[in-house]
């Protein structure tokens, strides 16, 4: 009873809401770390503007999904706060807006700014009053030729509402007044939307252009003959993009998600933008009472709407001007596979250690192409959570079925934004006669697991892949993550069970050695904290590594919290939300956090343990979120062998290291660079573990 009565007081002095960064604006914190990035001139200008567009697609994002999610809360009336940080739906909302003006207004400042450094590269986007009488011919003509034809006014008026309009699309508001009676009729209006197909912007030059929105607004009179163009107003719509998928009544789940997928682009608005220096304030009132916007809702931008379009010019600058983007860093061969080592010969002597993008991830499509085409494999089972456009672990997968193999895959339906790609991955493998699986009922299936079964001699092989991030070859160049295949029996029974478990009716199987969610990881990752302080106390030398995408699941941060008590030397890696508070006297004083943001993404999950020497590492698909730990089926799985385990414990040093990229987390919550010492030249961590799997091949030349 004592004990239990110990228990609920620890509780109590950790429930604090001072002890929490709110979700939502730990978000935000994170997203203004990706904008530091464009305003960071060590970086090359081109990656500047770059980082404005994530900056971008990030905030599209977070209002569709997040902010839409607040908004039903109020709407339905729900006023409670929640459980870290005490705020409502409401405050949430307003803390959101007052902290997203500011850094909306910080990224079109630097906008500006880049667009000066761009001109003195002699990259110009070029505003249409600027251009001579010769150049607006030419232009007028491209805009009868091949826009005029394409674009459709929308009149407003009794017979004709205001037009359901696309999420994210560019609109122009256009009031009008008839030419022969100007001041006997009311103004009217009309809408015509920029469709997504258009180029966003037009080259009329060597690195000259200019944006298509403006091209369509200078002529935009063509139009409406007749009347007289009074003003021209820009915006863009957000609409609430989250999908409920009632997956009990679904007798399909897949025709279920594809109904849903249609109603996305419909949703409420959530936010409007408006391009602020010719947005007439008549029409922005008209539109925040259509759309039902509040006003903390508005953004008058500085500048062109929808910034994502940088992503296109980026691309179709950087082999031009080579020397305004990163260094090319191409993945190394693997430091497990020596000179060209076939994977099935090398994972049949020894577990394979694999770490993207450092290291190539052509190993993890090698052991799919080949299997394949192997007569001697006999099934291949895989989950699938987002891959490429055009994936070469697709079409391996399809291959396989034609060749006659059992190929399972379980293709995750509910994948957020990646639902009608993988609705159609889905309907391919099926055409080709893979089984495929869409899930599971209330979870997302967001492990990343590959089991091949072979029959060499008469005896069964098994040859595990797991990882810590997606089956996507494209992301594979530019995500930071880790990954095992191992022939270690107990790995290959754990992982037939546990596709046993998602395609059939049984219950969740007891493994040997992988840790699964909904079920066990958060329990076993409360059970080795607890660990570690008993250590502790036994030794003083308690010492816990976590890195991670995300940290926002409340009973392992009060875990956390007091491991930190007892003394455990706790380092966190949160590359984004982050709602535990560091260094908060009596409750966190022994944890540091830090979050790197680079050229690449950072989205390993670590979870590293001293145990007294004993050392445990885990690697894991899941992030310390709440809805990881009990929404989704995760992964997380143990490593062994003591060269992999050195190999992890380099790289969580160089990142803890970091004095470029890192930033460290203060007791409220807010970031700031660390910084090298005087005499320290600064270290960068992800040049520097690329420049280790380099000379490591260099070393074995």
């Amino acid at each position: 009873m004592k004990s239990m009565t110990l228990i609920q007081n620890i509780e109590n002095k950790l429930d604090n809401p001072l002890y929490y960064n709110n979700r939502e604006l730990s978000w935000l914190a994170f997203n203004e770390r990706v904008l530091e990035e464009a305003f960071d001139e060590r970086n090359p200008l081109l990656e500047r503007l770059k980082f404005l567009a994530i900056f971008a697609s990030n905030l599209d994002e977070f209002f569709m999904v997040r902010v839409a999610g607040l908004k039903d809360q109020v709407k339905a009336g729900f006023n409670k706060t929640d459980n870290k940080s005490g705020l409502t739906p409401k405050q949430q909302l307003a803390k959101i807006a007052e902290n997203n003006h500011e850094l909306v207004k910080m990224q079109y400042d630097m906008y500006h700014a880049l667009q000066t450094d761009l001109r003195e590269e002699s990259i110009s986007i070029l505003p249409m009053e600027t251009l001579t009488e010769e150049v607006l011919k030419e232009l007028e003509n491209y805009f009868e030729e091949h826009i005029f034809p394409v674009l459709t006014p929308m009149a407003i008026d009794a017979y004709r509402p205001f037009p359901m309009l696309l999420n994210k699309s560019i609109n122009i508001a256009v009031v009008l007044q008839d030419k022969v009676f100007l001041e006997e009729t009311e103004p009217k209006t009309a809408i015509v939307q920029v469709p997504s197909l258009i180029d966003r912007y037009i080259q009329i030059g060597s690195f000259q252009y200019v944006l298509v929105e403006d091209l369509i607004c200078y002529f935009i009179h063509k139009f409406f003959k007749g009347y007289q163009v009074q003003s021209v107003t820009e915006f863009r719509i957000t609409r609430n993009a989250d999908m409920t998928i009632h997956e009990e009544g679904a007798r399909d789940l897949l025709k279920e998600i594809e109904k849903e997928l249609k109603k996305r682009k419909w949703g409420a608005a959530v936010r409007l933008e408006v391009r602020k220096e010719r947005a007439d304030p008549e029409v922005v009132r008209f539109l925040l009472s259509v759309l039902e916007i509040h006003r903390n809702d508005l953004y008058e931008i500085d500048g062109p709407l929808d910034l994502t379009y940088l992503f296109r010019f980026y691309g179709d600058m950087e082999k031009e001007k080579d020397h305004l983007v990163y260094p090319s860093l191409m993945p190394q061969p693997p430091q497990d596979l020596v000179d060209d080592e076939n994977v099935f010969v090398a994972a049949k002597e020894r577990d394979l250690f694999l770490h993207h993008p450092y290291e190539s991830f052509e190993p993890v499509m090698e052991l799919v192409s080949e299997a394949a085409d192997d007569p001697d494999v006999l099934a291949i089972k895989q989950t699938l959570y987002r891959v490429s456009g055009d994936s070469p672990i697709i079409a391996g997968l399809k291959r396989a079925a034609e060749n006659g193999k059992q190929v399972t895959v379980l293709v995750e339906l509910k994948a957020r934004f990646d639902e009608e790609k993988n609705v159609q991955w889905a309907k391919e493998l099926e055409k080709a006669g893979c089984l495929v699986i869409y899930g599971m009922n209330y979870l997302k299936t967001h492990s990343k697991i590959t089991l091949v079964v072979r029959k060499t001699n008469g005896k069964i092989e098994r040859f595990v892949h797991l990882g810590t991030g997606n089956y996507n070859d494209q992301t594979a160049n530019f995500y930071t993550d880790m990954g095992v295949i191992t022939t270690k029996r107990k790995f290959g029974i754990d992982a037939t069970n546990f596709f046993n478990y998602l395609s059939g009716y049984t219950e969740k199987p007891n493994y040997h050695h992988l840790s699964m969610a909904p079920f066990d990881i958060r329990s076993d990752l409360v059970d080795l904290i607890e660990e570690e302080i008993k250590f502790q106390k036994m030794h003083g030398n308690g010492h816990i590594v976590m890195k991670m995408n995300s940290l926002t699941d409340k009973e392992l941060i009060m875990k956390l919290y007091e491991a930190s008590q007892a003394g455990v030397k706790i380092d966190l890696i949160v590359r984004g939300i982050c709602c535990l508070k560091p260094g908060i006297k009596g409750i966190s004083d022994n944890i540091q956090v830090i979050s790197i943001v680079g050229r690449f993404l950072e989205h390993s999950r670590i979870y590293f343990f001293h145990h007294n020497g004993e050392e445990k590492i885990c690697l894991s698909s899941a992030d310390l979120m709440t809805r990881n730990m009990v929404k989704r089926v995760e992964l997380m799985f143990p490593i062994y062998e003591s060269s992999i385990k050195v190999r992890i414990k380099k790289v969580l040093e160089v990142m803890l290291n970091d004095t470029m990229k890192a930033r460290m987390q203060a007791s409220d919550g807010t970031y700031h660079y660390t910084l090298p010492k005087p005499e320290e030249e600064p270290k960068e961590s992800q040049l520097l573990l690329f420049n280790m799997a380099y000379q490591l091949l260099e070393d074995e030349e």
